[in-house]
């Protein structure tokens, strides 16, 4: 991830950093490049795990750091994140155990779904972070239907909504935004733009000059973003949070971003991309741009970049140890959880 002639730099002098940032955007960005790095060592391990079979699936967010990192820097407590399929580190961010998440990873007894679910699905309610159902476009609705219930109990908290480009074609998507825009609701829609919907570019979804566009049809505004770019990204999500919170209803973001792996383990991107696509992503990789912007303003000294990598592989090491330790969950335990241990047998019906 060293910098090298072909990245694109992120356009910005220190002074207009803080603009987009605030008077703290020194720590704000080594705090998003540290977890970017994480990130990113996070997903490499996974893969490669996956591919020796000691994990059954990963669906890796490489390339999408900058949004998931601003995500979680940006919301407060009280907001609440609604995931599409890529947003997992943006819980950590926001507190969740990276162990813990391993351990769901693994599917073993200490996973908090029990193994019920596949990896890369968690769900951490204790940073308002909504497990993901990998059904296209299903959790845009739910979304909304979360900052309908956040008004209604006068809860100052937002509903971020992700969804990536192929969700704009599905219909929930539209229902959802609908009902958005006509009851003004405090969610914030954010479309990852990776510009594959696994095969599919979007040039072959929609006529439309952008995704971001859309949003006008349902009343509310929508803005393009440069999604490999963390001060952009940092800076739009919280202008727009800002106004949703002022009670301006929704608005929607959309991320351009590069996938720099496939769309999963079981994905082939040779078959569809253009040769070209890896060299076009590499230029514009977050978590490079983020890092060399660092190191020419003297933010980043050699020493300092050595240890955040080694204390990401370090900590991402002893939580993958800590979860092959663990064993699976006892088959016993398949119908706890099921129903509510307040209802008897009798009144449920159960003989």
């Amino acid at each position: 991830m060293s910098p090298g002639p072909s990245v694109v730099p992120l356009p910005y002098s220190p002074d207009q950093v803080e603009q987009h940032l605030g008077a703290d955007w020194s720590s704000v960005m080594l705090s998003a490049y540290r977890w970017m790095v994480l990130g990113r060592t996070l997903d490499a391990r996974m893969q490669a795990l996956q591919r020796q079979g000691r994990v059954g699936f990963y669906g890796a967010a490489t390339g999408h750091e900058a949004v998931n990192v601003a995500a979680g820097l940006a919301t407060r407590p009280e907001d609440w994140i609604v995931p599409g399929l890529r947003e997992q580190l943006s819980a950590l961010v926001r507190g969740h155990s990276l162990e813990t998440y391993t351990h769901h990873l693994f599917a073993d007894d200490r996973d908090p779904a029990r193994g019920r679910n596949m990896p890369c699905h968690p769900t951490a309610r204790e940073v308002h972070y909504v497990s993901m159902s990998s059904v296209i476009g299903t959790q845009i609705p739910h979304a909304v239907g979360l900052a309908f219930a956040l008004r209604s109990r006068s809860d100052a908290g937002v509903a971020l909504a992700f969804f990536g480009d192929g969700a704009t074609s599905a219909n929930d998507f539209h229902a959802a935004l609908n009902f958005a825009g006509d009851l003004r609701l405090p969610v914030l829609f954010c479309c990852a733009n990776n510009q594959w919907a696994i095969s599919v570019p979007v040039s072959r979804q929609t006529a439309a000059p952008s995704l971001a566009s859309k949003a006008t049809a349902y009343g509310f505004a929508g803005t393009r973003v440069d999604g490999t770019d963390f001060v952009a990204v940092y800076g739009h999500l919280r202008s727009a949070l800002a106004e949703i919170r002022a009670g301006h209803g929704p608005f929607l973001l959309e991320f351009v971003v590069y996938r720099m792996t496939p769309h999963s383990s079981s994905d082939d991107p040779k078959r569809y991309q253009p040769p070209t696509w890896n060299d076009e992503a590499a230029a514009h990789d977050p978590v490079t741009r983020l890092e060399s912007w660092l190191v020419t303003n003297h933010l980043l000294p050699a020493d300092e970049r050595a240890r955040v990598f080694t204390e990401a592989e370090a900590s991402v090491r002893a939580a993958i140890e800590a979860a092959e330790g663990t064993p699976p969950p006892n088959p016993g335990s398949l119908t706890e959880d099921v129903y509510s241990p307040h209802v008897s047998a009798a009144s449920s019906g159960v003989p």
